[in-house]
């Protein structure tokens, strides 16, 4: 399932992503670095391209080649990014919309690493549902791309969600500074999540969660008898809607002013996409207010 699409990409190859807080790396003028100088080993060439420093220029490839090269050890990656994707039953929901939350986070995800590998920025990539499914460590090489996109290609959506839970387990695991991307729809417990989320900028990282919803979960449009199913465990209920909505809404809209005060209180985006919505153009809008 190829999901990159090159008129979304173009959307958004301009803009960059900066962290606002140090992270751990090398990158002159763009991530601020804990550290000094660069390491000695080796990683690979990459084209010159205009706002590198000249220094860095390997001058013997210039000369077998005639093309400018810059020189790339493994330090000097500019930022290191895992992106922290939900894959449970939740994300499985595909309303009137047509298009499946945990499909949009997969483009939504595959574009951010695209972009953020491009400014050789490395990118790791975790799933979860009620605990952590998988883990691909960041790295920055183009063989690496191929198989972070593999990871999220095959991801279904599953069990039951547990997200506080989840970056808990994986929190211990990410030793280094950098930025941390949650891809979720946030559903569960608001406390429980937000305190997940404070633990991982106590570490020292920075985080943004991107926030998935379909239109049919903001605005509850149902009108006649419905059968609803649990995404997650299975349940069904047969209802009236009408009973329910202002219920339904009103508890919706606490819930979210709970996510979104917590999260400004830890100075973390928390930016809702919404499904019927294409993910570039809210990406590409994002981007360029944070890059202001």
């Amino acid at each position: 399932m190829p999901l990159l699409d090159p008129t979304d990409l173009a959307r958004v190859k301009n803009l960059q992503l900066f962290a606002r807080t140090v992270v751990e790396g090398f990158a002159t003028g763009m991530h601020a670095s804990p550290h000094k100088g660069m390491s000695v080993e080796f990683r690979q060439h990459r084209p010159y391209v205009p706002g590198d420093e000249i220094r860095h220029i390997d001058w013997k490839v210039f000369g077998r080649t005639d093309r400018y090269h810059i020189r790339e050890f493994e330090e000097e990656t500019n930022l290191r990014c895992n992106l922290v994707v939900d894959v449970s039953g939740s994300m499985g929901y595909k309303g009137t919309g047509g298009v499946e939350k945990l499909d949009y986070a997969r483009r939504t995800a595959a574009c951010l690493s695209w972009l953020m590998m491009s400014q050789a920025d490395s990118v790791g990539l975790v799933t979860f549902d009620r605990k952590v499914r998988t883990v691909l460590p960041p790295r920055s090489k183009v063989s690496h791309l191929r198989h972070l996109m593999e990871d999220l290609a095959n991801a279904e959506p599953a069990s039951e969600t547990d997200a506080g839970a989840s970056l808990l387990e994986i929190t211990p695991q990410l030793k280094r500074r950098g930025l941390v991307i949650v891809i979720s729809d946030c559903f569960g417990d608001a406390d429980s999540f937000l305190k997940s989320l404070a633990m991982l900028k106590h570490r020292g990282h920075e985080v943004i969660v991107f926030q998935i919803f379909d239109r049919d979960e903001l605005e509850f449009p149902f009108k006649q008898w419905t059968r609803f199913e649990g995404m997650e465990d299975g349940s069904e209920h047969m209802v009236d809607p009408a009973a329910l909505r202002a219920t339904y809404l009103s508890e919706l809209e606490k819930w979210r002013d709970e996510l979104s005060r917590g999260c400004r209180r830890r100075r973390i985006d928390l930016v809702p996409l919404v499904t019927d919505q294409p993910y570039a153009d809210a990406l590409s809008r994002y981007l360029a207010w944070r890059a202001r």
